[in-house]
């Protein structure tokens, strides 16, 4: 166990780290946007969240990802386990079903009002490159690792699958969310499996019908499955504005900001105990 986690951890660390030079130096030679004023703000707190992220989920869970399917499989836990399957089956099941689950999750997270106000910190994000990917609030990575733990042991995920799975929601997390011009062709072909900036970034869209489209993580598919899909923003993409209504200030760029989301009202200031009630009565409207 500890031979495959070392050996994972640094081929996962090697490609998560290239995969960020990769892609910021394809955001700067073909950008789909101009890059505003802000980048180096966004880019602190967006990073700095991040950071915060990673120490908080591993504080709290000890083994997370391959190191927990492994833990699962040497105890014979989950359907998988139980079962006889090629081993090519039984990783292409676990990236499916792991990637629904996050697709089903996503829904949930912009249709429950307080589940929303916790994902609202990665919406409020008033431009679009790939650190937006990796911001969101602490609240929903806690939801969001232990939500996925219990899946995989139930799963009896393969630790290969469940590496690869990361790994590719890693990659495509960066992609779909890059400031990225891609060839209309090639853009076309992709989305027909993948999503795609131009396809996620019409879930970024400070309009609330566009905002609630698009929710896929890494397969394009489970969008047109379910409803979700919209090719493009009404707008067009050179007029899309991003962001949350009433989170269009310059603070919510900072990290305290991003951290305070959920007690935020929907003019971006923080509410008194009856109105945050009063507003998780009611529901989200928006992303």
């Amino acid at each position: 166990m500890a031979g495959f986690l070392a050996h994972a951890s640094r081929t996962y660390a090697l490609g998560y780290f290239g995969l960020v030079i990769v892609i910021s130096l394809l955001e700067w030679a073909f950008p789909r946007r101009r890059a505003g004023e802000t980048l180096p703000l966004r880019w602190m707190g967006n990073f700095g969240i991040l950071i915060l992220n990673t120490f908080i989920v591993r504080l709290l869970f000890p083994l997370v990802g391959a190191a927990w399917a492994v833990f699962c499989r040497d105890r014979g836990w989950g359907l998988i386990n139980q079962a006889v399957l090629p081993a090519w089956v039984a990783v292409t099941l676990t990236i499916l079903v792991l990637d629904l689950q996050t697709y089903a999750q996503h829904c949930l997270l912009h249709h429950v009002s307080a589940l929303w106000r916790v994902h609202r910190a990665h919406h409020t994000d008033q431009a679009f490159d790939f650190t937006t990917g990796v911001r969101f609030h602490p609240g929903e990575a806690v939801l969001s690792t232990a939500a996925g733990l219990v899946l995989i042991a139930l799963l009896g995920a393969p630790p290969l699958g469940v590496l690869l799975f990361e790994f590719l929601t890693a990659s495509i997390a960066f992609v779909e969310h890059a400031n990225l011009r891609v060839p209309s062709s090639l853009e076309r072909a992709l989305r027909l499996v993948f999503v795609t900036p131009d396809m996620h970034c019409v879930h970024h869209s400070r309009a609330h019908h566009e905002g609630n489209s698009n929710l896929g993580s890494l397969f394009s598919w489970w969008d047109r499955l379910f409803g979700t899909y919209r090719a493009a923003p009404d707008s067009g993409h050179d007029r899309i504005e991003f962001g949350v209504a009433g989170f269009t200030d310059r603070k919510h760029l900072a990290l305290q900001w991003m951290l305070l989301a959920p007690w935020l009202g929907p003019r971006g200031t923080l509410e008194t105990s009856t109105t945050a009630s009063q507003a998780i009565a009611k529901p989200p409207g928006t992303r």
